[in-house]
């Protein structure tokens, strides 16, 4: 069972993350931050990736810390559920269109903790969620997933769809990295037979 649950507690955050590699795009999502659990529910059902995440946050102060280590626990919750990465595709990519908005994402299970994220968005905030937390949740995932994350916004002129297209491309890069390749027999997906 490709499965796990981590538990991350700190003077800013509470957070408990729970993932289900082989689920069925199920999720319960209550890290205060609204806009936040909405992105989350892309991955959770383009992913078909099974997420439970609940936070307690210093929301008072602003949604930086909260976000940011959502990002940590979901990146610790699924490096543990994908485990040695033995039979793993390794690589995604996926493009998604929301009306006038495209994004780009590739992923890499290389074991390398490194983001490029190029998005420029067309606004600063998305009823009152700081888009640049979008940037801070990913780089706290990668560097807790290690993996290498290309994610690229093509074109938008909305926001909102820049922001959702991102959250969708990403869920499904990352359901196609993680699917076994029942070709790889249970071997590492690399030539230096490391990860």
């Amino acid at each position: 069972m490709r499965q796990a649950e981590i538990a991350r507690n700190t003077l800013e955050t509470q957070i408990t993350a729970k993932v289900n590699l082989d689920g069925s795009g199920q999720g319960k999502l209550a890290t205060g931050v609204p806009f936040l659990d909405h992105m989350l529910d892309q991955i959770v059902r383009h992913g078909l990736i099974d997420i439970d995440i609940e936070a307690q946050g210093d929301l008072h102060i602003d949604a930086h810390h909260t976000v940011e280590d959502a990002g940590i626990t979901l990146g610790q919750a699924l490096a543990r559920a994908w485990g040695d990465k033995k039979g793993l595709t390794r690589y995604g990519h996926s493009y998604v269109p929301l009306d006038e908005a495209l994004t780009r994402v590739v992923i890499d299970l290389s074991g390398r903790p490194g983001l490029s994220f190029n998005v420029e968005f067309t606004r600063a905030t998305i009823g009152g969620f700081d888009v640049d937390l979008i940037a801070e949740f990913f780089q706290g995932l990668v560097n807790h997933a290690g993996m290498t994350l290309h994610i690229d916004n093509l074109r938008g002129k909305n926001a909102h769809h820049q922001a959702e297209t991102i959250f969708k491309a990403f869920g499904r890069a990352l359901r196609m990295a993680v699917t076994p390749d029942p070709r790889m027999a249970g071997a590492l997906p690399s030539t230096k037979g490391a990860l």
